[in-house]
């Protein structure tokens, strides 16, 4: 049976979704952000609440290879406002699995441009270590910023990107050490929570630029970057109930043991709501693989309109809930 606010479509490709959102760590691969395992949530611009400014349309593309934003956006006052806007990157561990998540494909592919140009925001980097044993033993939102600290102990914001940049083995190693080695009172604290030789810390980069909102005008916004994108072999029961796959996929799963494999992304959506009013045009096109199985959970209607795309659409959106999506795969697609 079918719950009330699912929709099923046929194969060769299911799409479920419920009236909430879960989201709970897992533990089959390092756990990041506040999604889900093996891939790392992102999200669109956002900065501090200002209520004479109206996101009226967002919309939102959403496939393995590339996440696109357009934007449109109303200021509803006579003047002309200018803010920080923000785009900030979840924080990444420095003894990631290079083959987990194209981390230096982010970086390298993030795009913005506003009415037409292309805009270069500045880079901010943050560092993090485990602020609790808790934080540590979970692996898992680490709170104790470090920056300035790392900082007075000669560490560069590009050495402080490293988790970004995996590419040089060599340089990690050094990095590392660098952090270990680091005599600040505050570091040496922190670091007393860890007992292995590897010290774990984390990396958050953060775009901020500019933004002119003219007096009752339009600005038009976009932004695109490929997303960080993980997966695992094996559907554990964890990950299945998050993404609200439900008995009909699990039948499919099991009649067809070449399913199998499945990626995911994750994509932040609750920052819409610092916005003035609510998103008066909200749509998100998701695009999925021939001959694969899709699941997400939503509080409201999901329709295909392709063979491989999908389409949710909301008037008068308030985000109250993240976008995560499951794609299961043949085990021979890979």
């Amino acid at each position: 049976m079918i719950g009330k606010n699912r929709r099923l479509v046929k194969q060769p490709l299911v799409v479920t979704f419920v009236g909430t959102l879960f989201s709970i760590p897992f533990f089959t691969m390092p756990v990041y952000a506040n999604d889900s395992v093996g891939y790392i949530g992102t999200g669109g611009i956002q900065y501090i609440q200002n209520n004479n400014i109206q996101m009226q349309r967002e919309d939102l593309y959403l496939s393995k290879k590339l996440i696109k934003v357009d934007y449109q956006f109303k200021n509803l006052s006579k003047r002309n406002i200018t803010e920080n806007i923000l785009f900030p990157l979840p924080k990444v561990q420095n003894y990631i699995e290079t083959d987990y998540a194209d981390v230096a494909g982010m970086v390298n592919s993030f795009t913005v441009v506003a009415d037409g140009k292309k805009i270069q925001p500045q880079v901010h980097v943050r560092a993090f270590l485990p602020s609790t044993t808790s934080q540590y033993v979970n692996d898992y939102g680490f709170q104790g910023d470090v920056t300035a600290e790392l900082k007075s102990c000669g560490l560069t914001d590009k050495e402080l990107m490293q988790p970004w940049q995996t590419e040089n083995i060599n340089d990690s190693v050094l990095v590392n050490q660098k952090v270990a080695n680091c005599t600040h009172p505050k570091v040496k604290q922190l670091l007393a929570i860890q007992d292995e030789d590897t010290v774990r810390w984390q990396s958050q980069i953060i775009y901020s630029w500019q933004q002119q909102f003219k007096a009752n005008g339009m600005t038009k916004i976009s932004h695109q970057y490929q997303p960080l994108v993980g997966g695992s072999l094996g559907l554990l029961q964890e990950v299945a109930k998050a993404h609200c796959v439900d008995q009909n996929i699990q039948k499919v799963i099991d009649r067809d043991d070449s399913y199998g494999i499945y990626s995911g992304l994750s994509y932040i959506l609750k920052t819409g709501a610092n916005w003035a009013k609510s998103i008066e045009d909200f749509n998100v096109t998701i695009e999925r693989d021939v001959d694969e199985l899709l699941s997400l959970c939503w509080d409201g209607e999901v329709k295909k309109v392709s063979a491989t795309q999908f389409q949710i659409n909301e008037k008068n959106f308030k985000p109250k809930q993240d976008l995560n999506l499951i794609f299961i795969q043949r085990k021979n697609e890979q």
